[in-house]
């Protein structure tokens, strides 16, 4: 591809070089430049691509795409553009042969459950006989072939590769997890989404978003040009929704009027039952995951495939046959005779839903260990000491992924929202969180039931800028096998 192909997709605002020049490839990282590349310099958080620009000539660049006037050493082809975010995902898009228009795509987006929605999407696509791609928080995915994720939403230049790599592997519908800093920051700009799924709209990353309508608004641009959205009906933002979407919309609820309803919801231990009834007829479903947040997840997940036109009578046995996703209200069990649940509830919102559905399947006592989060949202954190301290009997508080902060602040803000609502006697700190997971299992008695909240599927901690190994399911059954002497 040549550079005046590349520039199609680009405001350019002013250019030297040759516009025949060829383009090997791209990049928004120095390190990985190679001869004849295009180096898009990108202003970042932390970085600032634009003081790399001599690096990647040094090292090959043959030209480089620039939001602010700076000197190009001679030699390489240079580019002014007004946002370099925006112009890697427009000419990586082209450069891939835009991958996107060649299979259909579904973007899920939503503050909680987005993880869970697109996995059982996916499961339920496969049924129906079309081979799927997954991008998302646990994983992605290419057929049966798995692949490390970095962030929930790649970067525009990695999602590209991505997606031409799933065409180029047969794939026929690609079903993604779309996030607010993806929305916000053009990694999705350059994708053709034939529908999209809203989950809901609860407090988070407020650390990025300057407020709850900054964040609504970014996840407001994925549904402005599609063929078809799909809308929780029961969320307070919906008609905000609604009314972004430019295309044709199918609701689902629970409590509000939508074209599918769930209907005589009986959550039990081992999953829920409940009847789908609407705009496809009725349906009766028996899941092996429970939790009322499971219903809603399940109910997304069945209108949008009956939207693309998958049978009812294949989604039924799909989503009846689905165990699980990692990390979403997972038990672990070694043997015990009570309950111990992982989940990656991070949110006031995730973790009241967690708690809401392990206290009405505890008989005696529901014990919560959980953090927050460091270099995050400090808003939330008190908010959920109050909802864990509200619904357990007793909670520990420990450190989550503390990063660069220190963890003894971030629990000190969660005790802001504990001590108002619980005596001294039903909680305690402990900051190593190996250790207050070996504290709760070893005090949990027959029928309680235990919910380690906030890390989910992640096999790591990050503490400082560095990752340890960590597993909160790893831990919890080590735990539960020294208890019992194995």
């Amino acid at each position: 591809m040549f550079l005046r192909d590349v520039l199609e997709a680009v405001n350019v605002r002013a250019a030297t070089g040759d516009p025949a020049l060829p383009v090997k490839g791209i990049a928004y990282d120095s390190r990985r430049v190679e001869p004849g590349f295009l180096f898009v310099a990108i202003e970042g958080f932390n970085t600032d691509g634009h003081a790399y620009i001599d690096e990647a000539v040094r090292r090959g660049a043959a030209a480089v795409i620039m939001q602010r006037a700076v000197a190009v050493p001679a030699g390489a082809a240079w580019v002014l553009t007004d946002n370099t975010r925006q112009a890697l995902a427009l000419i990586s898009a082209r450069f891939y042969g835009n991958p996107s228009e060649k299979m259909k795509m579904i973007g899920i987006t939503g503050t909680n459950g987005k993880t869970t929605t697109s996995n059982l999407v996916a499961y339920v696509l496969q049924a129906a006989g079309l081979k799927c791609g997954l991008i998302g928080t646990i994983h992605n995915r290419i057929g049966d072939r798995i692949l490390p994720v970095k962030h929930t939403t790649p970067e525009s230049l990695d999602l590209q590769r991505l997606l031409a790599g799933m065409l180029s592997a047969g794939v026929q519908v690609c079903v993604m997890e779309v996030s607010s800093h993806a929305l916000a920051l053009h990694r999705v700009d350059g994708c053709q989404f034939d529908g999209a799924v809203f989950t809901n709209l609860t407090q988070d990353h407020l650390d990025f978003h300057e407020n709850m309508e900054d964040y609504l608004a970014a996840k407001l641009k994925l549904f402005t040009q599609l063929k078809y959205s799909i809308i929780n009906a029961d969320d307070s933002r919906a008609a905000d929704f609604v009314k972004a979407a430019g295309s044709p919309v199918y609701t689902y609820g629970i409590n509000s009027p939508a074209d599918v309803r769930a209907e005589d919801i009986e959550i039990k231990a081992g999953g829920v039952y409940f009847t789908i009834r609407g705009k496809w007829g009725r349906c009766p479903l028996h899941l092996k995951i429970t939790g009322l947040f499971n219903v809603y997840n399940a109910l997304a997940a069945f209108t949008t495939t009956a939207a693309m036109g998958a049978p009812a009578v294949v989604i039924k046995d799909a989503l009846e046959n689905i165990k699980g996703v990692p990390g979403r209200f997972e038990q672990v069990d070694a043997g015990q005779d009570f309950t111990v649940i992982v989940d990656y509830a991070h949110t006031p919102d995730g973790l009241e839903n967690v708690l809401k559905t392990a206290r009405q399947l505890t008989r005696a006592r529901l014990i919560t260990v959980f953090g927050c989060g460091g270099d995050r949202d400090r808003k939330k954190r008190p908010l959920m000491g109050r909802i864990a301290a509200g619904y357990s009997d007793y909670t520990v508080i420990t450190s989550d992924n503390p990063r660069t902060e220190n963890p003894a602040k971030i629990i000190a803000e969660i005790e802001e929202g504990v001590k108002p609502a619980v005596e001294k006697d039903r909680y305690m700190v402990e900051p190593d969180r190996r250790q207050a997971i070996r504290a709760v299992v070893a005090m949990a008695k027959r029928d309680d039931v235990v919910v380690i909240a906030g890390k989910g599927h992640e096999d790591y901690q990050i503490i400082g800028t560095e990752k340890f190994p960590f597993d909160d399911r790893l831990e919890a059954k080590a735990a539960l096998e020294e208890l019992q002497g194995k």
